[in-house]
């Protein structure tokens, strides 16, 4: 096999290479996102096999000694409550009107159990509907 010949079949090789990882890579990007339900949708799908991301605004939250139990509503405020058991690490702007995202299971007993350090506070100024005036600004000197 002369040499021209070999060097286009190494770059047609390369070519299909590359394209197949391009093809892996945005597969893969586009099927591993998951969209986060609210608590009114996983109550309403009652499914305890299936793993979920639950998104929601948090309406109150009990410590003890090995964990956290705290309600979740959807994040505009209505539907019903849903109780939600977590361990592991909780975020510092954690509290109450906060909007979460833990990801787990519904039990058989209603109460939604987090995977262990799932737990992710939104920050509420990236969220807001509010826009600041900018043309309404002090200066201090």
């Amino acid at each position: 096999m002369d040499r021209d010949r070999k060097r286009k079949i190494r770059l047609g090789v390369a070519l299909a290479v590359a394209v197949l990882l391009a093809v892996a890579l945005v597969y893969t990007s586009f099927s591993a996102g998951t969209e986060a339900r609210e608590p009114s949708e996983v109550l309403a799908a009652g499914s305890s096999a299936e793993t979920y991301q639950l998104t929601g605004r948090v309406t109150s939250y009990e410590r003890d000694g090995t964990g956290l139990e705290f309600d979740i509503v959807d994040r505009d405020g209505g539907g019903e409550v849903l109780r939600v058991h977590y361990t592991g690490v909780v975020p510092d702007p954690f509290r109450e009107g906060r909007e979460v995202i833990v990801t787990g299971h519904l039990g058989a007993d209603g109460t939604f159990m987090a995977d262990k350090d799932s737990l992710i506070t939104k920050c509420p100024s990236k969220f807001s509907d509010q826009v600041e005036d900018p043309t309404n600004v002090e200066f201090v000197d």
